[in-house]
């Protein structure tokens, strides 16, 4: 079937002998010699800032996410100031509550009864505080039962410390547990790849995993990102459209133990159902890629993205194989993981190759009637004249 839609599109002629898998080819200027600005660099970071935001006050409502969501820094800063805070907070208060009642005046009459034993100024006050909210309790500074108001300090602090405890330190441990440094052992191919897969025009691109723990329920999506003019000429900036990678089939849901090339066939419900390699060349767009799973070592979702322009789609290659069998097991070179290289594939859409096999098809249909038919009047004729003969 390739051979005969050779005939309606132009296929490169392969090479005389086995070729080799040349390196990629350099990246060329996108339309008008620009370079496109991304939607989602390489390394999966969105490339999209918030501006404007008036209603700051969301942020506070919640709290916890936006302090998870700080970066190290900045988290560190508050964890240490929310724990200084307290200390120092309650530290005045029992300072206070030695200076209200005269305790500071009579730190050398052992017949007085202080709210607090051994409290003989706000340094001993703040590491009071300290012992009391850490319970740590070394036993020096004690409070005695003739302090109703430093009971109830006592117990206030004791709450509030455990839900600063609490609070703290489940933001610290969301933040360390937290599954986006699993998404860097998550590879993609630096560049996507178009070429026939069963005379079928396909946009391939290649996803791995570097890690020997595997990553669970492992699925992938790609998406279209190009802005588009509707027909009442509504202007829509980075329209989104779903590249089918198998979801009515399952070959979405990958077992990700060696690298795996995503295909997405491109048929009529492709956008890139009309697209040729000439008008690739000055097609402005970008496919972004998520592959999502849970991380087997701590069953928490892991998510990485990494995106594709028009010019890092190679029109007429194909992925370079990494898979090889060895002594008792398969062994993956990810040196070639990123290496393509040339293969015949035809240079019109796939709607035209579609048309061609129509024809090709059609043709092949109507030549064996015809040739039927000529045989039974050949058949017809000889025995004619075998009964003139007769």
């Amino acid at each position: 079937m390739a051979q005969d839609n050779a005939a309606f599109c132009d296929v490169p002629e392969p090479p005389g002998g086995e070729a080799e898998p040349p390196p990629a080819p350099p990246r060329r200027p996108g339309p008008g010699g620009r370079k496109r600005q991304r939607y989602v660099e390489k390394d999966g970071k969105c490339n999209v800032q918030h501006g404007n935001v008036r209603e700051t006050y969301r942020y506070l409502t919640d709290i916890f996410t936006t302090l998870v969501d700080l970066k190290w820094r900045f988290s560190l800063l508050v964890f240490i100031l929310a724990y200084a805070v307290t200390w120092l907070f309650f530290g005045l208060i029992w300072w206070f509550i030695a200076y209200c009642r005269g305790d500071l005046d009579h730190l050398e009459d052992h017949a007085w009864t202080p709210c607090v034993n051994n409290l003989n100024g706000f340094v001993s006050a703040f590491l009071f505080s300290i012992e009391t909210e850490t319970t740590i309790g070394y036993g020096h500074r004690v409070i005695t039962d003739k302090c109703p108001e430093g009971i109830v300090l006592l117990l206030l602090q004791a709450i509030l410390g455990s839900m600063v405890n609490a609070f703290m330190v489940g933001c610290m441990f969301v933040k360390i547990s937290q599954p986006n440094k699993r998404a860097e052992t998550l590879v993609f191919s630096s560049h996507a790849v178009v070429s026939l897969r069963d005379d079928r025009l396909c946009l391939m691109f290649r996803v791995g995993d570097l890690r020997d723990s595997h990553i669970v329920e492992a699925s992938i999506r790609a998406k279209l990102i190009k802005s588009k003019q509707t027909q009442e000429g509504e202007f829509i900036p980075l329209n989104q459209t779903d590249l089918s990678v198998g979801f009515e089939t399952g070959d979405d849901r990958l077992f990700l133990v060696s690298p795996l090339i995503i295909s997405h066939e491109i048929d009529e419900r492709s956008p890139f159902w009309d697209v040729s390699q000439q008008q690739l060349e000055k097609d402005d767009f970008e496919i972004v890629v998520i592959l999502e799973g849970m991380v087997e070592a701590t069953g928490m979702t892991c998510q990485a993205r990494s995106s594709y322009l028009a010019d890092e789609v190679l029109w007429g290659h194909r992925f370079t194989s990494v898979l090889s069998l060895e002594d008792g097991f398969y062994e993956v070179d990810y040196g070639s993981f990123h290496q393509t290289f040339e293969v015949p594939t035809p240079s019109c859409s796939a709607r035209e190759l579609a048309e061609a096999a129509a024809r090709a098809d059609a043709h092949l249909y109507w030549s064996i009637p015809s040739r039927l038919d000529e045989k039974v009047e050949d058949d017809q004729e000889k025995e004619g004249r075998n009964r003139e003969g007769t």
